[in-house]
């Protein structure tokens, strides 16, 4: 079902409801006051009886056109049909009743009006006592009445056929100039789909639907074409970083091939170093992993206490630390965050693996936690004012750190971790220790979890 057949629908559909519930408000309206208007004839008929004073008797109650005594017999004789209703009445055993009744083909309007016993009524001899109770019976033909009814009927009918015939008409109408502007949108993203131009654009128009419609698809493009050339760099820059060891290898494995000839120092240095290259392209490939995930990863979402997560990181940290007799120092307060524990946890000790790095020997390393800000300061060379807007750029090194081991993404990830929890990462100098301080500030949550 296509959305213009949807609209066309929607519309005869409300058209038809509109025209059905007003032909039928006006098919009851005139029928109520048609059988009102007899209704009330009938009732004031039997309201206006001849009245005679017979000494202390009641009044006379005539002006009847059938009395129904009952027995079930009638004065005068007629054929109308006395049924069980109209007896019910005559005996007692029911009140005042209107209705509508058919014999002899035609329609008819009763009223049947209860009368109770020693009723006085005029009859063929003047006045007459009816000894038990009786009932009133009145009829009137309303033929013409119902005849003007099927009238209305056939003509509400037409009125319902020609409106819904309407509706469609403007339906369509309607269907075809609401949905000629998105049809030239369609068109439009239609025309950037096939053409995979991620740098096109489409016009935003004003500020209805559409117009909003046509800005979140150029958002969008735009995430798309960020998306896309964030991809293109990244292969680009993991295939120029990738180049230099496996060129290394490529070398080292032709002069394996005469290791016979090498002395045992040189083979062993080596092999040493192959082992270092395989173990720099599995550091690689692990890092870009982790930066293939995007700005959003997998995994449970859950409180985090910050502080268990700093600790955590520090004590495996400390293992590497003790090669170069490294003192770290810790100082952290209980805070929450929200977010998933291990990108948590790569993230900060992303952060100390770096520190561990430029730190000289017997240097010191001093780890803050609260409130949702997490500090690593180290004792090491630090990171020049003019290069600090570079560290978190992928696969960039400065020039000192070219020669140590890494592939120069750890930072990276810190910076794309502290974005998936809205947070953010600066560098400066630390005043305390003098080289370079890591700032990680993350959004706290109130539900601490002990």
């Amino acid at each position: 079902m296509t959305f213009r057949f949807r609209v066309i629908s929607a519309t005869v559909g409300v058209a038809a409801v509109a025209v059905l519930l007003a032909s039928l408000a006006s098919f009851w309206t005139t029928r109520n006051a048609l059988l009102r208007s007899v209704d009330i004839s009938l009732i004031q008929a039997a309201q206006s009886p001849t009245s005679h004073p017979v000494g202390d008797e009641s009044r006379v109650t005539g002006a009847y056109f059938e009395l129904v005594l009952a027995s079930g017999t009638t004065i005068p004789t007629s054929n109308v049909p006395i049924d069980s209703v109209v007896r019910a009445v005559a005996r007692g055993h029911a009140a005042q009743t209107l209705r509508t009744v058919t014999f002899g083909g035609e329609a008819y309007r009763e009223l049947i009006v209860p009368l109770p016993a020693k009723s006085v009524v005029a009859c063929q001899t003047g006045l007459c006592t009816v000894a038990s109770t009786s009932a009133e019976l009145f009829v009137v033909n309303i033929n013409g009445q119902v005849g003007e009814l099927r009238h209305l009927a056939s003509t509400l009918l037409a009125v319902a056929a020609g409106g819904l015939l309407l509706a469609l008409v403007l339906g369509l109408l309607i269907a075809r100039a609401a949905l000629r502007p998105l049809e030239a949108v369609t068109n439009e993203i239609e025309e950037v789909a096939e053409t995979s131009d991620t740098s096109r654009r489409i016009d935003e128009g004003g500020q209805d639907e559409l117009g909003r419609l046509r800005r979140v698809f150029n958002r969008l493009m735009n995430s798309v074409q960020s998306s896309e050339s964030l991809q293109r760099q990244l292969v680009a820059d993991a295939s120029h970083e990738l180049r230099t060891p496996l060129t290394s290898l490529r070398t080292n494995a032709q002069v394996l091939s005469r290791a016979s000839e090498l002395p045992a120092d040189d083979l062993r240095q080596l092999t040493n170093d192959m082992v270092t290259q395989v173990d720099e392209l599995a550091a690689l490939v692990t890092d870009l992993g982790e930066l293939s995930r995007g700005d959003r990863s997998e995994g449970l979402v859950e409180v985090l206490r910050l502080d268990e997560c700093v600790d955590e990181c520090v004590d495996t940290a400390r293992t590497y630390a003790r090669i170069k007799d490294i003192d770290i120092e810790v100082d952290v307060a209980p805070s929450s965050v929200t977010g998933r524990r291990d990108r948590l946890v790569r993230a900060i000790s992303n952060l100390l693996t770096n520190a561990i790095k430029f730190t000289p020997a017997n240097g010191r390393i001093l780890v803050r936690s609260n409130d949702g800000v997490v500090t690593v300061s180290d004792s090491g060379p630090g990171i020049a004012a003019d290069e600090r807007h570079q560290v978190f750029d992928r696969f960039w090194r400065s020039a000192s750190a070219r020669s140590l081991p890494g592939s120069g993404l750890g930072l990276s990830i810190v910076a794309q971790v502290v974005d998936e929890f809205h947070g953010t990462v600066r560098v400066d100098q630390d005043p305390q220790l003098g080289g370079a301080r890591f700032t990680m500030v993350l959004p706290t949550t109130d539900d601490i979890v002990d």
